[in-house]
């Protein structure tokens, strides 16, 4: 471990020893093929608090090797959904117990440390909900279908996919993470889990914490490293399922990877999402959920409503408003001290090369005529960190390509519009369709306005909220499948059909009932 600063962050966590920091069959392991190290910045001060050496090909072969032993053995698979939920709300009461050790793990990727506290609540509140689903599942098995023939009886089964790779990114370590292991485990899934070359402890700790529960040894595995870990994942033959959160353009290649082997493949893409402000609205209420809707997580959310389509007969009073208050957002040091309970407050970004992409594409657009209202640079009181001012941009939707370029930092691109078919148009004309936002106080049109969106989530008068139960994923190129709710256990779960002849009739072939 480099500098203590960490493990002064962390005085209630169980050390994770980063010589072994791969979890395989139960065992804490160093790499067999050292392939670099994962190294963790503390985006606030540059500083290298930890280095994890980064798994090779033969670490791969081995997780998936323990994975798939695992399920073959029916170790978790065959265990009921009831005592699967008891080991599930195990990890939920230790994840609850550990809050802030978490919380400050998740801090040093430059979230302000009040973030990162919910954002450990909703890891608590995710395992205890698929406790209750695995619970359900018992009840689910067995399952009657009305079929139009008396002769035959047809019932489901719903039986994990199997062994399940959950590739998750770097805005969300630990919530990410906890998306896609606590619905595997609840299905009855084997899995291999690899985080963010960029923040891997979350993983480790969420690793050591669920071995501490009782997830059984081989059912939940950790390898760390970057995206050629990612790859082999995807076409390792005995990997049944890929699940994976990030970019479009690695998600392209990950479902290019997994159709060689036909995989189960779950995508979560990203996306460029509009909030459309008609001339009706409560303006403070308004620029309070514009702002919170795009500067959240300091922009670095797949679903930040970064468009803002504005009704022109309000762009001049809200305009000047939302740039006021978007220059009074204080930047803050996530693991200092005073900034531990701030909220609307933001840290830096996760890291040098985000801050470079921002900056770039920030400077094509004002250098091609966009308007930058407020921000645009570095903040002159920060010499250090990869802080960036909340930036507002006016832009022209036809010229300028940061209005569909997903930026993934706290960058606003505003356009105005005068009917409400063109505020649809405008939104709905991006490759993406994860999210949409509408503020409106006619209820009537905020209906019509959100089943127009071509978006898998579409708010009404709020922008953001999220909640377990409710499925999450977006239309066109933002993915596929839904993640959370329902959704989120059957995108691990195979449904199989088991159909008898209960009749004493005598039956010839001729007299098959259709297959159509």
């Amino acid at each position: 471990m480099a500098p203590s600063l960490l493990r002064a962050a962390l005085p209630s966590l169980a050390e994770i020893n980063l010589e072994r920091p791969l979890l395989i069959d139960g065992e804490w392991r160093a790499p067999l093929e050292p392939a670099g190290f994962c190294d963790v910045v503390d985006a606030a001060t540059e500083e290298t608090v930890a280095s994890v050496p980064s798994a090779g090909p033969a670490d791969v072969a081995a997780a998936v090797a323990a994975a798939r032993r695992a399920h073959e053995r029916g170790v978790w698979a065959r265990t009921p959904g009831a005592e699967r939920a008891v080991v599930l709300r195990r990890v939920a009461a230790l994840v609850a117990e550990r809050k802030d050790a978490l919380a400050a793990v998740e801090s040093v990727m430059g979230k302000p440390l009040a973030e990162s506290k919910w954002d450990v609540d909703d890891v608590a509140a995710c395992f205890e909900y698929y406790a209750e689903l695995a619970v359900q599942l018992d009840a689910r098995q067995g399952t009657p279908l009305e079929l139009p023939d008396a002769d035959y009886r047809a019932t489901l089964r719903y039986e994990p996919v199997g062994v399940a790779a959950a590739i998750v990114p770097w805005n969300y370590p630990l919530l990410m993470a906890a998306w896609k292991v606590a619905p595997a485990l609840a299905a009855g899934c084997c899995l291999v889990l690899k985080p963010s070359e960029l923040t891997p402890l979350s993983a480790l700790h969420l690793a050591a914490i669920a071995s501490e529960a009782g997830v059984p040894a081989g059912v939940f595995n950790v390898i760390c490293g970057a995206a050629a870990v990612g790859a082999a994942l995807c076409v390792h033959p005995g990997v049944d399922k890929v699940a994976f959160t990030g970019s479009q353009a690695a998600g392209t290649k990950v479902m290019g990877a997994a159709a060689e082997g036909v995989k189960n493949v779950s995508l979560e893409l990203g996306g460029k999402s509009a909030i459309i402000v008609f001339d009706d609205v409560d303006i403070d209420k308004a620029v309070e959920w514009v702002m919170f809707g795009c500067f959240w997580t300091n922009g670095q959310i797949c679903s930040s409503t970064s468009r803002l389509l504005l009704h022109e007969a309000v762009a001049a009073r809200f305009l000047p408003r939302l740039v006021e208050a978007t220059k009074a957002i204080p930047l803050c040091e996530p693991l200092k001290p005073q900034w531990a309970e701030a909220t609307g407050v933001l840290g830096p970004l996760v890291s040098r090369a985000q801050h470079q992409k921002v900056s770039r594409l920030v400077y094509e657009a004002t250098a091609d005529g966009a308007e930058c209202l407020t921000g645009g640079k570095r903040p002159w009181s920060r010499s250090k960190g990869f802080y960036y001012e909340p930036t507002i941009l006016r832009v022209d939707p036809s010229r300028h390509e940061i209005w569909r370029t997903e930026v993934f930092g706290p960058v606003l691109s505003v356009a105005t519009f005068s009917t409400e078919a063109e505020a649809i148009k405008l939104a709905n004309d991006t490759s993406f369709g994860l999210a949409a936002a509408v503020l409106s106080a006619d209820e009537g049109r905020c209906a019509r306005v959100a089943n127009s969106m071509e978006a898998g989530i579409v708010w009404i008068n709020c922008s953001q909220p999220c909640f377990v139960q409710a499925p999450w994923g977006g239309f066109k190129r933002s993915g596929i499948g839904r993640e959370l709710g329902q959704w989120g256990l059957d995108n691990y779960l195979e449904v199989k059909q088991v159909t008898s002849y209960v009749s004493n009739n005598p039956l010839g072939w001729y007299t098959m009932p259709s297959k159509l």
